[in-house]
């Protein structure tokens, strides 16, 4: 990841940052320098090893909150927490999310008020509360994790098409209201990323299907990518951290898909 320091005495906040994309950006924020805030579920244990060596490895701060991001006051606890700390979030990442695949008419309530909660409203909520400081300093970057399912639909995935579509115009709507203060806002759109979370699943589904797990990767999971690879976190990352320097600051309220042609179709 770059090491040109551009983030240097800067604050990352990376929500669903404890795995995956979270942390692969949260480690391309460390590695130009910025004191990041991870935030997420996972074993504590885990968690305080896993902050203490990025802080050892970057030679920076790194805070971890366990804030719930489908609660409203726990957000707020949060990001008041780090402004207390550090003053302004200068980096905003907006990464947690949820998936869950059904039929619309068998879809679980339950799951749709989550994936909405999770995917959709704790990014309004974090963007409006770490607004206010960023606009006092004149400089923010606000980045959210959307998915090639904020620009295209796939059936069964009713509420996480709804919730992605809504990051996207969130992303446009708060990128014009801030235009014109040293802020920008996007998203970025990756395909099927390579992730632990999806490593785990290609087995069941190769069992489940009769398949070989290398015709599962190529013919279900990777059959509407036109590379027939995954995206890496690491690439995700470098989109993420290309976002924060001066060479992206007129990229705002933009959607950045990274996901190997699918949306080109």
């Amino acid at each position: 990841m770059s090491k040109d320091g551009h983030l240097k005495d800067k604050v990352a906040l990376v929500t669903g940052s404890t795995s995956g994309i979270g942390l692969g950006m949260a480690r391309a924020m460390a590695g130009a320098g910025a004191h990041v805030v991870l935030n997420g579920f996972g074993d504590p244990v885990a968690i305080e090893k896993l902050r203490a060596e990025l802080a050892a490895e970057f030679g920076i701060e790194v805070r971890y909150s366990g804030a719930d991001m489908t609660r409203e006051d726990e957000i707020a606890t949060m990001i008041g927490d780090v402004e207390k700390e550090f003053g302004a979030i200068d980096v905003l990442v907006n990464n947690a999310g949820v998936q869950h695949v059904a039929p619309i008419d068998e879809f679980p309530v339950d799951k749709w008020n989550l994936i909405i909660a999770l995917n959709l409203t704790a990014a309004f909520h974090a963007i409006r509360l770490a607004l206010p400081a960023m606009k006092q300093k004149g400089w923010g970057r606000i980045i959210s994790t959307a998915s090639a399912h904020a620009l295209v639909a796939s059936p069964y995935k009713v509420a996480y098409v709804a919730a992605k579509h809504g990051i996207a115009g969130v992303t446009k709507t708060v990128a014009l209201e801030v235009a014109d203060k040293g802020i920008t806002v996007n998203a970025i759109c990756p395909g099927y990323v390579w992730t632990p979370l999806v490593e785990k699943q290609i087995p069941a589904t190769a069992a489940a299907r009769g398949m070989t797990e290398e015709q599962v990767k190529k013919d279900v999971i990777l059959a509407a990518q036109p590379t027939k690879e995954f995206v890496t976190v690491e690439e995700v990352a470098a989109l993420a951290l290309y976002l924060t320097t001066d060479g992206a600051r007129s990229i705002t309220g933009s959607l950045q898909s990274i996901d190997g042609g699918w949306t080109a179709a």
